[in-house]
């Protein structure tokens, strides 16, 4: 499953958003389109789903808005804020539990 890092913290609306690298302490500004399309990944949905809701929202077909995804997915995992492997939420005090 897609997510975002640990050390990621998204800021999204519907006018365009921002990711804060933790690691950095930079912001990645979104378009508002790369921005909705974060928010339909993060939303928990599969791609295939996500897509179909983008295509709806933007009037565009299945194939352009999977596309569309996949390339701001693919951007945000190579700036790494994003991974394709499940990210643990557990912290370095928590290792005794």
């Amino acid at each position: 499953m897609w997510q975002l890092r640990e050390g990621a913290h998204p800021v999204l609306t519907d006018e365009g958003g921002a990711i804060l690298d933790e690691r950095t302490g930079r912001w990645m500004h979104l378009t508002p389109t790369a921005s909705a399309a974060l928010m339909l990944l993060l939303a928990g949905t599969t791609e295939e789903e996500a897509a179909g809701q983008y295509a709806e929202r933007y009037g565009i077909d299945a194939g352009q808005a999977a596309v569309d995804l996949r390339t701001v997915a693919d951007a945000l995992t190579a700036q790494g804020l994003a991974t394709a492997e499940p990210v643990s939420r557990r912290r370095w005090w928590g290792w005794w539990r």
